[in-house]
């Protein structure tokens, strides 16, 4: 089920009225928040609900395992059966075809003719979220960081819970799996936040995301070698705001969902394009995916600890990072190259930037964005040939055209970016863009509706375009 769906509509107050008005008690609410979580998770396609089920009880039954063991060779021994199975659903279903394909392809290169039979498996929804999520509660156990949960139906809620399950943020069992086990009481001012924050990332999803996509798809399929480079480059840039309107705006929808149910979930976006160096980007982009791979590989793999082996562990980590994203080429390039980024700075220990971003910064942040954006067209590119024509031409056809510019520029897509920017750029310090409006309430209940009929205005009825994180 979408967020951006009639269905949700209908769904999310319904289940908010069940929630705190017919279910009252911890156990019934769980219950509740369960089976709402696997409809709107089966909606897509019920078969999806069985794998989240196995996934769920067999990390409960480890974790209950993990825990009872006494000798270390035993409990890292249960911990890498856990980890095994986990990382084996998650390869079967997404890496498959990848690899066999990518066998076949050089087999041929080198002149052969492979027959290799490949399956053709359907990739389950947000697999790569929820697997991580219950990776982390294995793994904490057996640090006895967190003891395990007794009550399956606490830890089934912990998982499947519907605002996050899909595309994150990704929890730690330490932190969610706690507010499943205490009675929870409605609270009107978190209920309140929460739809504020949700408002503004329906903004971001519907009026950012959603109107960049039709012109990045447009841009990204013409031939780059009769394409002008301004063109090219601006492709690049709405495909920037694209991603980040459309990630960052289910994370807020998924945030502000959960606090209706008095639920709080992790922070995964703080204002990214106004990173003054890679480093910070990666604090302020997807935060809940860089801590677990830096909690759960950067430093296993030994961190800083060893100078000689920090360039390897950081490669390592952020190639990691990239495959996550998906079984491409591109992705692996996209780790690599951040992962690249990264190594200098970390070899001459330049100090990370202190405080909030202001306007004297603005170079690192130009000149930080234009790193990310080199990025993004290998994230966006089908192959990696085609992202490096991509660049190639951008850079070879670059002579300069006023009225190229001016037409990119002036787009309506870019006059909303702009206004999301100055919205953020003043909030900041904030968590989201409207937790503090100036003004007196009847200017600010104008503001929500001036949001409220701009969204309407554009969306597209006809066609609901899916969250691009999904298919992660």
């Amino acid at each position: 089920m979408l967020f951006n769906s009639f269905a949700f509509l209908v769904f999310l107050p319904l289940v908010f009225v069940g929630y705190w008005w017919l279910f009252r008690t911890l156990r019934a609410q769980n219950v509740f928040i369960i089976a709402v979580s696997y409809l709107f998770y089966g909606w897509w396609d019920w078969r999806f609900t069985i794998l989240l089920f196995l996934s769920s009880m067999s990390d409960y039954g480890f974790g209950l395992f993990i825990n009872a063991q006494d000798e270390a060779r035993k409990r890292k021994r249960a911990l890498l059966l856990s980890l095994v199975f986990n990382l084996g659903i998650l390869a079967f279903f997404k890496y498959f075809n990848f690899f066999i394909d990518s066998t076949a392809e050089l087999l041929r290169t080198l002149g052969m003719h492979p027959n290799l039979w490949s399956l053709r498996v359907i990739l389950p929804v947000g697999i790569s979220f929820y697997t991580f999520q219950s990776m982390s509660y294995t793994i904490e156990v057996y640090r006895r960081n967190f003891k395990p949960v007794r009550d399956p139906l606490a830890y089934l809620a912990f998982v499947s819970f519907f605002p996050h399950m899909i595309a994150g943020p990704i929890m730690r069992a330490v932190d969610l799996l706690p507010q499943f086990m205490r009675p929870r009481v409605f609270d009107y001012k978190k209920a309140r936040d929460g739809a504020r924050q949700m408002l503004w990332g329906f903004f971001k999803k519907i009026v950012i995301a959603d109107q960049c996509a039709p012109l990045v798809d447009r841009i990204f399929g013409l031939d780059p070698a009769t394409t002008p480079g301004v063109t090219l480059f601006f492709g690049a840039v709405f495909f920037a705001f694209q991603i980040y309107g459309d990630f960052s705006g289910y994370s807020d929808i998924a945030i502000g969902c959960a606090r209706f149910f008095g639920i709080d979930l992790m922070r995964n976006f703080n204002y990214p394009y106004f990173s003054r160096s890679i480093g910070e980007f990666w604090r302020r982009w997807h935060i809940s995916l860089s801590s677990w791979l830096r909690d759960f590989v950067y430093v296993p793999l030994g961190g800083n600890r060893d100078p000689k082996r920090r360039t390897r562990n950081i490669l390592v980590t952020f190639v990691v990072s990239g495959l996550w994203h998906g079984a491409n080429w591109t992705f692996v390039g996209w780790g690599l190259l951040h992962g690249l980024y990264h190594v200098p700075g970390t070899l001459v220990g330049v100090q990370k930037p202190q405080g909030h971003p202001e306007l004297r910064d603005l170079p690192r942040m130009l000149w930080t964005f234009m790193l990310v954006l080199l990025g993004w067209v290998l994230f966006r590119a089908a192959t990696v040939h085609a992202a490096w024509r991509h660049v190639r031409y951008t850079l070879g056809n670059a002579l300069l055209s006023p009225g190229d510019l001016i037409a990119h520029v002036w787009r309506p897509e870019m006059l909303l970016i702009l206004v999301m920017l100055t919205a953020e750029w003043r909030s900041r310090r904030e968590a989201h863009a409207l937790v503090h409006v100036p003004g007196m309430a009847a200017l600010r209940w104008v503001l929500y509706f001036v949001l409220v009929l701009t969204i309407l205005l554009n969306v597209d009825l006809h066609t609901r375009h899916a969250f691009i994180y999904f298919r992660f």
